[in-house]
């Protein structure tokens, strides 16, 4: 389980590009002074900015620079679910300890649809039992939870017996 403070890092660019060693640099200060966890290219790190290439970097070298010091909880979050399958793929691959998702926010999905994002990207994605999707946003009409997801341990919330589970955040 994630604890303590976890820094969303911010991607830093050198004339329209990303400043890898200004990233280093930056992992290095967070983590000499005491933060627990780093969460690269959530909304503080430009996601939306980046291209996939990008994106991908950005990850890949958190991870590397982190070196397994403190966890990573890579921004995999995306309207699309196919992009978010896709981004948090990469991120897994690249050695990430968890993915920071947000509901689609544009295509304002009902709440079945919501449940249907994350649990295509969980099934699609987490091959670990170890890797941890968090929910950064709540959906329409529910608390704020971090949710962690297993391949194939989820079931319809209309069958109210959810395989998934659900943790609460610590206090």
């Amino acid at each position: 389980m994630f604890t303590g403070s976890m820094v969303a890092l911010v991607t830093p660019f050198n004339d329209g590009k990303v400043d890898w060693q200004s990233l280093e640099n930056l992992i290095e200060f967070h983590i000499q002074n005491g933060t627990r966890g780093i969460v690269p290219c959530g909304t503080t790190g430009e996601s939306a900015t980046l291209s996939h290439e990008e994106h991908d970097a950005v990850v890949k070298t958190v991870v590397n620079t982190v070196n397994k010091r403190v966890p990573v909880i890579a921004g995999t979050g995306s309207n699309s679910t196919a992009e978010a399958v896709r981004l948090t793929r990469a991120a897994e691959k690249s050695g990430a300890d968890g993915a920071l998702m947000i509901s689609p926010y544009y295509n304002r999905p009902t709440q079945e649809g919501i449940y249907q994002h994350y649990r295509k990207v969980a099934l699609k994605s987490a091959s670990r039992s170890s890797f941890t999707i968090f929910r950064a946003a709540p959906a329409r009409r529910s608390s704020r939870k971090r949710w962690r997801v297993w391949p194939k341990s989820i079931t319809s919330p209309a069958s109210r017996k959810p395989r998934a589970q659900w943790i609460r955040p610590s206090t």
